[in-house]
């Protein structure tokens, strides 16, 4: 059997590969340089005294701190990362299908389609990210108002405010295209495609060193912690794999090609549909929604009305506290993952438009009329396989709840702490596996592209 990394050796021996990882690894060290920048006009005083507060380091902020390495706590200039350039890319992958002009453009030269789609949403970027910097500070400075009676970054448009207001957004909506930017780097002159993928996987690992201190932290439970955390771990790296390397093989018989006077028999194939087609973009997108309501209540908080002050602080307090203790949450949590996971995946699946093009190759699926018939039941098809897909990453998404839940059982109080652990090793993870096993297929297709068969992977 071939060593599954029998081609890392020839790694170093191409220059041109050699290059692309230096140029890699070297945009990720600026990254995360970058992150430690503090957004301008925070009080620094009061953001630690916000952080060691009781609810300072609640979960609320280990769950903004998720795909963020660290920024959001420290209140930094990418606390945002690169995701309003994703959900303004998610948002236009929903509005082609719907808009028929746009999907006109899309279908009649796909290539020029994909151009406008990524031109716009750049254009789409700078203002989600203003909006998100707007919300996060809002959400900051309620939370801090309540903790202990301070606003951690004076915020308005005042006549006293607006300046120094619309410096921090200007300097927080530029560290977002900043950090896009350094993706698109990446992509253009390190591992390919990887770009945007690679930085938030970044940041997901530069939280595990804090997170491993603080789970050594009680030394009563740390090493019964410990060994959980690596069981946990291990199982949910292989269920990740299991699940996201799950495919349906719907056959799929192509038309014989004439070879001189003669024709040669029709071909068997297959067509592989993936159990989960959306990756993890439902996780991120549920839990975008589920913080809108956060940010809107944060503009209401502190309203001289005490009864709206009091709703809006209930509502703030419901969808920003992700205690074990919050069932409502989390069970709608894993139910707009489920719902996100089935839309995203017919919008990406109708795109794909495998009836038509079958059809224009002359393959047909036996037993299936072709063109419409053929789409129709590759997508009834597709629906029955995702609803495994969609489980799994309804149960990922609430792991930490789950977690918790049987931490208690045990009686170890350590539970509620340690719920932003097992966050990063479930839906963290499932990105961090993702990102690694598309990384060393980029490899591996580099290797042969420069003449190297041995490859990374076990074929």
């Amino acid at each position: 059997m071939k060593n599954t990394f029998s081609g890392w050796r020839y790694l170093w021996k191409s220059e041109d590969i050699r290059r692309k990882l230096i140029i890699t690894f070297v945009i990720l060290a600026i990254y995360r340089l970058a992150a430690n920048v503090p957004a301008p006009g925070v009080d620094h005083d009061i953001l630690a005294a916000f952080r060691n507060s009781s609810s300072g380091q609640g979960n609320f902020l280990g769950f903004l701190d998720l795909l963020s390495g660290g920024t959001v706590s420290n209140f930094s200039l990418l606390s945002m990362g690169v995701y309003p350039y994703i959900t303004a890319q998610i948002i236009l992958q929903l509005l082609i299908p719907i808009i028929p002009s746009l999907q006109r453009r899309m279908q009649e030269d796909p290539r020029e389609g994909r151009r406008w789609q990524e031109k716009w949403t750049y254009y789409l970027a700078v203002p989600m990210a203003a909006l998100s910097a707007i919300g996060q500070i809002n959400i900051f400075n309620s939370l801090s108002l309540q903790e202990i009676g301070q606003a951690i970054l004076p915020f308005g448009f005042s006549a006293e405010t607006w300046l120094q207001s619309t410096t921090v957004l200007i300097a927080m909506t530029a560290g977002t295209m900043f950090a896009i930017w350094l993706g698109e780097l990446i992509s253009e002159y390190g591992i390919r495609g990887q770009g945007l993928s690679l930085v938030i996987f970044a940041g997901i690992v530069s939280q595990l060193p804090a997170n491993l201190v603080s789970l050594l932290a009680d030394q009563e439970t740390r090493l019964v912690m410990l060994l959980f955390t690596i069981v946990i771990i291990v199982l949910t790296v292989f269920a990740i794999v299991y699940v996201q390397q799950g495919r349906r093989n719907v056959p799929v018989m192509y038309p014989g090609r004439r070879m001189g006077s003669r024709m040669s028999m029709p071909v068997k194939g297959t067509l592989p549909l993936m159990v989960n087609l959306s990756g993890m973009i439902p996780l991120i997108f549920a839990s975008a929604i589920l913080q809108f309501p956060t940010i809107l209540a944060s503009y209401f908080t502190q309203s001289e009305n005490p009864g709206v002050a009091e709703f809006f602080t209930g509502i703030q307090n419901f969808f920003g506290a992700t205690s074990t203790s919050n069932w409502g949450y989390w069970t709608i949590y894993f139910f707009m993952v489920v719902v996100f996971t089935f839309f995203y995946t017919s919008v990406l699946f109708d795109q794909q438009n495998y009836g038509d093009n079958l059809k224009k190759v002359g393959a047909t699926v036996p037993g299936v009329h072709t063109g419409a018939p053929t789409q129709k039941y590759l997508s009834t098809v597709q629906r029955r396989i995702t609803l495994v897909g969609a489980l799994f990453l309804g149960i990922v998404a609430i792991m930490p709840f789950l977690l918790g839940l049987l931490l208690g059982v045990f009686g170890l109080a350590a539970a509620s702490s340690q719920t932003g652990i097992f966050l990063v090793s479930s839906s963290g993870l499932l990105i961090v596996v993702g990102v690694v096993r598309d990384t060393f297929q980029n490899i591996d297709a580099e290797l042969k592209l420069h003449g190297y068969q041995d490859s990374l992977l076990v074929r």
